[in-house]
Order: C-alpha cells, then structure tokens, then sequence
C-alpha cells in the first residue's frame, strides 16, 4: 500500500514536467519558426511478487520531450531579408566557428553588409562571382553590397521593329523618324535618331543622327549625322512580285549583315562607341516591314545600360540574394545554404530559435534550397511557430485531471495509513 505513495508522488512530478512542456509551447505560440514540444511518459519498472503473478508499478518515470518538426504557416512578412522554409531543412547560421541551424528567417544586415540573424550569427550560404553562383563550393558568410553603384555598361547593340508605310508618295513627305537610346562608357545617354524617307517604289534610305551637342564636331541645337559618315544614303528595299519575294519582307540588306557605326569624339569624354543595328531576329526575320499601314516603331531596344545605385537587396523565392539598382537592374549576390538533417528530433535547442548538433544527430547535408530533399525557400515570408492551441489546451485539461487524481491517490494512501495508525494504538 505504502508504495502507492512513492508512485503518486512520481506521476505528480511527471505531470508537473508535462505541464511545464505545454506552457513552454503556449508561450512561444508566436515564436518565429519555433517547433512544438511533446511529453513521452514512460513508465518504471515493476515489482514481481507471488511469482510473477503479481507486478506491481512504481510510478512513472519525467517524461521525455521530443521535438515535432512539422510545418509552420508561411505568412507573408513584406520584410526583404525575411526567408521561410517549405519543406524539409534549417538555415545555416554561425556563431564563431560553431554551426547552428535555425528555422527562423528573420534576417538583417550591418554595417558592413553581413547577413545576420537577430541576435547577431552569420547567416551561411555562397557568394556570387561576376553574377555566377557556385553551390558546389563551400559555404561561408554572406555579405551583401552596402552603398556600392552598378558601373556603366556601354551599348553595342540596338535593335528596331517598324513598318514603312507603303501607300506613302516617295519623297519628303514619307519621311519620318525612330529615336533610340544608347548609353557611353560613363554611363552618358545619347538618343540616336534613324531618319527614313522613302526614295522609290519598296525602297527607302535612312541616315543616323545625334544631337549636335553630344559630339565636339556637331553644333548644339542641330543634329549630327553620324552614319553614314560621308556619301550617299544606304537603303532599305523590301520585297514584292516583281523581284519574287515575299511582298512587304525585307529582302535588302541581307540577313547576316548587320549596319555599324560609330560615335565618336564624345563632349563628356567618355570612349568612342562602336554600334551595330541587325534588321533581322535570331531566326533570320526582318524587323521592318513595308506595309500599308502608319510608319510607326512597334519595339525598339539597346543593351549598356547607365552607373547606378543600389536601392535595395532582398531575398527572393529560391533564397537568392537579389541587389536591385536604380536603373531597374537586379543582380544575384548570394544564395542562402539549407541544411537538411535526418534525423532532427536530436538536434538541441539553444534557445534563440537555433538548435545545434547531438552526439546522436546525423551529418548535416548542406546544399542548394530544392535539391537533395531540401524544402524550398520562399522569400518575403516566414514560417510561424506549429503549435495548435487548441491541442494545447486540451492536453492541459488532460494534464490537471491526472494531476487531480494522483493527489487524490496520496490523500487517500494517507488515510489509510493513519487508519493502520489508529489500529495499533
């Protein structure tokens, strides 16, 4: 009988414990990325008497708790360093020279342009080279570009897609314009101008000009031709029955032999540019045609863009590291390293939404978000905690019944013990 004591008293502790478990989960019912914590109850040995006939309990023995790692909700944060994981894995983070894991993507850079997590580790993942990422090397720290300008890029190319109008009188009256912009080698725009008037039946010339102010030969206020150079004007023929091609097509120049030209002896000092305007697509297409229909662009584009200053870095859907540029370029910087573990249940929490490694833990296998079994990352989100209040609140119940009973179970024990108390007195 007396052992009944010892027992109640062991299942008043454990379910303390369990008690202490839940309201662990409860109070981190907000924590970012945090994973909910179960009681496991074991029980101790018994006691065989009468031969094994009779065995009985001593108690139970303070629960173990195990980690659930399932899923969280992903809520859209609107933060652009914030990084939720679907799936499986951790980020890699490191404090010193020790790695921790994390589920927890609230992120935020310093002074010197290091990723980090809120209480300072180093988020872990790769660097991009000249805009190429290598995920097969090793991780290290992420540092992202702090008040760094994109350089200029001069352009080379150009590109036009126009029809000529075909029921237009030749003469001065067809003529009509396309202006394009080009940047110089310091970032300097320059809108070309392809003048174009027709000269005779499916034919038409066309000439390129600048403003006059943009070139020390030229004089402000008056364009400045600069192609072709001297000479009479090229022309554009297009095609129709009588030369057996395609009516309205392009048929001159060729496919394959693309217009240069050059702007040269530029006022802001920048370098000579070199350009070349291919009337064809990648398939061998005309982009000018002449139909009956406006004399109007349709598209028109140059590559080399203008010097500009970083806006923004935020990560994006993949865990790419994205620096966006006041020109509207955006180029990849990093890439965020995930942490697949098999067996996450031993990881130990350290606090701080981090876990490190146990002796029973499995290698981390560390790679690229989407590939080995590794979850996806989703950015401008982030994973909230996994605990079901409701499931809380009725193990709570649960909890507080047994804790009720077994302090039932030790009144009762004492009464009978002061009842064998009385006998012998």
């Amino acid at each position: 009988m007396f052992a009944a004591f010892s027992t109640a008293l062991s299942a008043l502790d454990a379910n303390g414990v369990a008690v202490d478990v839940v309201g662990n989960n409860l109070a981190n019912l907000n924590t970012t990325g945090y994973k909910t914590s179960e009681g496991y109850f074991r029980d101790l040995v018994s006691e065989s008497m009468d031969a094994g006939q009779t065995q009985l309990g001593f108690g139970v023995a303070a629960p173990l708790t195990l980690r659930q790692f399932t899923q969280g909700a992903i809520q859209s944060s609107g933060g652009s360093l914030d990084a939720a994981i679907q799936g499986q894995g951790f980020f890699v983070v490191k404090n010193g020279d020790a790695a921790q894991y994390t589920r927890a993507g609230s992120f935020q850079v310093d002074l010197n342009g290091n990723l980090l997590t809120p209480t300072g580790e180093q988020v872990q993942g790769w660097m991009a080279t000249n805009g190429v990422l290598d995920t097969g090397g090793p991780i290290g720290n992420i540092t992202v570009p702090v008040g760094t300008m994109e350089p200029a890029v001069a352009s080379q190319n150009i590109t036009l897609n126009a029809n000529m109008d075909a029921s237009v009188a030749i003469g001065s009256a067809s003529d009509w314009s396309a202006p394009i912009t080009v940047y110089d080698s310091l970032g300097t725009p320059h809108v070309l101008t392809i003048n174009f008037e027709k000269t005779a039946a499916n034919t038409w010339s066309y000439a390129v000009t600048v403003p006059g102010a943009d070139v020390s030969s030229g004089t402000p206020g008056t364009p400045y031709q600069i192609y072709p150079a001297s000479g009479p004007l090229p022309t554009l023929q297009f095609g129709d029955a009588t030369n057996n091609q395609s009516a309205g097509q392009l048929i001159s120049p060729a496919a394959g032999s693309p217009i240069t030209f050059s702007l040269t002896g530029l006022t802001d000092g920048a370098q000579d540019m070199n350009l070349s305007w291919n009337p064809y697509d990648a398939n061998g297409n005309g982009t000018l045609t002449q139909f009956d229909q406006s004399s109007a662009v349709s598209a028109s584009s140059a590559d080399g863009s203008a010097a500009a200053q970083l806006t923004q870095v935020t990560i994006g859907n993949g865990g790419q590291l994205l620096a966006s540029y006041s020109n509207g370029q955006q180029v990849v910087v990093g890439q965020l390293a995930i942490a697949n573990i098999r067996n996450p249940q031993t990881l130990v929490a350290i606090g701080n939404n981090e876990y490190q490694v146990s002796a029973d833990t499995a290698q981390p296998a560390i790679g690229a978000p989407g590939t080995g079994g590794r979850g996806t990352v989703v950015g401008g989100a982030l994973e909230s905690s996994n605990v079901d209040i409701a499931q809380e609140l009725t193990e709570l119940i649960v909890l507080q019944s047994a804790y009720q009973a077994n302090s039932k179970v030790v009144t009762t024990v004492d009464t009978l013990a002061q009842a064998t108390t009385n006998l012998i007195t």
